[in-house]
């Protein structure tokens, strides 16, 4: 059982982020589970127990078995769509809106930080929100196909050429989106305090990230259910809800 949050730790954690010079967060799946989109290996409800990730969620699987990957990424995508910004979303978005967060880089591909008013996002993992034809370039909002895809289940196919579309996210056997990364990159080498919210910090490369910042010496805070390889070096621990730690850490702020 998850102990209450500490008002020492939150009052800490506040303090960190007032006196930084160029603070950032990083978010992984667990800021948006309350918001009801799964995560993926949470034991039970993660999406990579249910599925495996190379059969279904893969280039290969999208190339060669279109269907098989539509139809697992069919119900994510209407639960994404029928999701909400819960108040972690809100209160790093008000953060920024502060001038105390730079930046939020985040594993997630749900569009929730942009819906709930952050600005400077950096999607190392794709968006769901778009989509894009591999054939004459063109790119389309996930909103276009609503009745179609999300509604029916209908293979999202491009309006100029008939070729199937691509959701914008990075699968399996894809890289990482380059200038995205650099640009991650850039802000964990200039960061002062790096906030980690809702991410176990299993997922590489992307959890290089916040190792990156520091080993430049930035200062660490951890909001997350379970441990990670970088809460020895944490400053401050919040093993809590994010949607409860966040914002009371944002009240403290401003």
């Amino acid at each position: 059982m998850i102990a209450p949050l500490s008002e020492q730790a939150l009052q800490s954690a506040a303090q960190y982020l007032r006196n930084a010079r160029h603070a950032i967060a990083f978010t992984g799946a667990g800021i948006s589970t309350p918001s009801g989109i799964p995560d993926f290996r949470s034991q039970g409800s993660g999406l990579w127990k249910k599925s495996d990730p190379l059969k279904v969620a893969s280039l290969t699987s999208f190339r060669h078995t279109p269907q098989v990957f539509f139809d697992w990424l069919q119900p994510l995508a209407q639960r994404i769509d029928q999701s909400q910004p819960n108040p972690a979303h809100l209160a790093l978005a008000q953060m920024e809106q502060a001038g105390i967060l730079k930046a939020v880089i985040t594993q997630n591909i749900d569009g929730l930080h942009q819906r709930a008013g952050s600005q400077t996002v950096l999607e190392v993992h794709g968006s769901l929100t778009t989509l894009s034809c591999g054939t004459c370039r063109g790119v389309y909002a996930l909103e276009d196909f609503r009745s179609d895809f999300l509604q029916d289940g209908a293979i999202p196919h491009c309006p100029k050429c008939q070729h199937i579309l691509k959701p914008d996210i990075v699968l399996f056997e894809e890289m990482l989106p380059k200038e995205t990364w650099q640009t991650a990159q850039a802000h964990c080498e200039k960061a002062d305090v790096i906030l980690i919210a809702g991410s176990s910090l299993e997922v590489m490369p992307a959890a290089s990230l916040p190792l990156i910042a520091a080993e430049n010496g930035a200062v660490i805070l951890i909001n997350n259910f379970t441990p990670t390889f970088l809460d020895e070096q944490a400053a401050v621990l919040l093993p809590g809800d994010v949607a409860e730690a966040l914002p009371r850490i944002c009240k403290l702020l401003l």
